[in-house]
């Protein structure tokens, strides 16, 4: 009856935890080598044998010019409500036609005054609305430009206060 007792009484065996160590330890030596074998371009890098970053080719920019636009105060609304936008732009267009958007400068102040003034204050004071604005003043510059003069339509003030 004794040796029934004692045997009962016994802890049970622990676990080893040395795979636990050694799963972790693996992990950590495959995790580095797999950065360093991406690093260092083994992996996904230039395949190309003594290529360096200062012979890669890099394109030559757009012959572009940016054409400034006068500040621009427009009153919104009725004379009463006393709102006014402070728009600010510049024109990106092709190098060589630099002077004539520069000479079509009162045409493009016109077409952006009248349409501003047209636009509901609400629609101008709507943050997600200002993308379809810029699109839609892009295109009536471009009319009154000409087709392949001007590129683009960058806004650098749109306040209305």
């Amino acid at each position: 009856m004794a040796e029934t007792d004692s045997g009962a009484d016994a802890a049970p065996k622990k676990k080893s935890r040395m795979p636990l160590i050694a799963g972790l330890t693996l992990m950590v030596a495959l995790g580095g080598g797999g950065f360093y074998a991406v690093y260092s371009g083994m992996v996904l890098g230039n395949h190309e044998v003594g290529a360096t970053e200062e012979e890669a080719a890099v394109e030559p920019l757009p012959d572009i010019s940016f054409v400034p636009i006068e500040p621009m105060l427009v009153s919104l609304g009725s004379g009463s409500s006393g709102k006014y936008l402070h728009f600010t732009a510049q024109l990106e267009v092709a190098g060589p036609r630099k002077d004539e958007v520069v000479h079509l400068l009162p045409r493009v102040l016109d077409v952006l005054n009248g349409y501003l003034r047209a636009v509901d204050t609400r629609e101008l004071e709507d943050s997600t609305s200002l993308i379809r604005l810029r699109a839609q003043m892009l295109r009536r510059v471009q009319v009154v430009a000409g087709e392949g003069r001007v590129r683009d339509l960058l806004i650098t003030e749109f306040v209305i206060n």
